[in-house]
């Protein structure tokens, strides 16, 4: 098989998982899109921040004149709902290298007036072009195997804060973080786990975004319970991952005045960085 092949076959493979599917907007006009945001992706009755960001993620690779993104901070405004849902885009510049854009997502409330849910500002390059050093002292987060992590669907009840997204995660959390799930959390603001969709796509720039806001909670193994919405979340994506489950360690060492912070690195299974982030969470104490 050529090489040009091989690029198609992978791009159908993945354009059939239900990931794609439901994080693919409809052109209406330049910089307009529409798109019904999947049920399949909520926490408890809220539409997960991570899969809204791949949203308009998607929108903006169509705006902008480069494909991957690089940085993205998006500010949460209010709520979104499953249903119908208008992104608008505006390129604010364009270089050789880089390429900056903003984007908003609109839904309409019981009134019919428009009600905007989350505004983003991006930069947008192609990884594939970047040079291959790496100076770090990062590490990659130490997770027992896979076999000896634990996901939703190995506990005997239900679990709090669980939802229609983990069906479609593979979720599997170190046990040395799972306290919380106990009733014995440990105080720690630590939360490690593999990751990957659950229909087995390949990680790519896109699922990083949702990736970085998929797990639990640090606030639950702080003893906390119940919804922890996003207030403001930046993601840097550092380079495409390698093919395999990812790694993902998020952790808080503030929370005060009712809010805390969340940083989280991705790893990918040839031990690269390949995604990190930093959001602002508001917890009801």
């Amino acid at each position: 098989m050529s090489e040009a092949a091989s690029i198609q076959a992978v791009r159908a493979t993945i354009g059939d998982s239900e990931f794609d599917r439901d994080t693919a907007v409809t052109r209406r006009e330049p910089g307009v899109y529409d798109i019904d945001l999947s049920a399949g992706w909520t926490i408890i009755n809220a539409v997960n921040g991570g899969y809204l960001l791949a949203v308009l993620g998607r929108a903006l690779a169509d705006t902008l004149p480069h494909g991957d993104p690089f940085t993205i901070s998006a500010h949460y405004l209010t709520a979104s709902q499953p249903g119908p849902a208008v992104v608008r885009t505006d390129v604010v510049r364009t270089g050789r290298t880089l390429s900056t854009g903003q984007a908003s997502l609109f839904q309409y409330d019981e009134a019919g007036r428009e009600v905007e849910r989350i505004r983003v500002l991006a930069s947008y390059g192609d990884l594939g072009s970047l040079p291959d050093d790496v100076r770090t002292t990062a590490k990659p987060p130490t997770i027992p195997p896979l076999e000896q992590c634990f996901g939703p669907a190995d506990s005997p009840t239900p679990v709090t804060g669980s939802s229609a997204i983990t069906d479609r995660l593979m979720l599997k959390l170190d046990p040395a973080t799972l306290g919380w799930a106990l009733g014995a959390p440990s105080g720690k603001g630590e939360m490690r786990s593999w990751f990957g969709l659950a229909d087995g796509r390949e990680a790519d720039p896109f699922s990083l975004l949702l990736a970085v806001d998929a797990l639990p909670p640090t606030a639950f193994e702080l003893g906390l319970s119940g919804w922890v919405p996003t207030v403001e979340l930046t993601v840097h994506i550092r380079c495409r991952p390698a093919p395999g489950p990812l790694r993902i360690s998020i952790t808080t060492r503030n929370l005060a005045g009712g809010f805390l912070e969340e940083d989280a690195e991705v790893w990918d299974s040839a031990d690269r960085l390949v995604a990190q982030s930093r959001q602002l969470a508001r917890v009801r104490l």
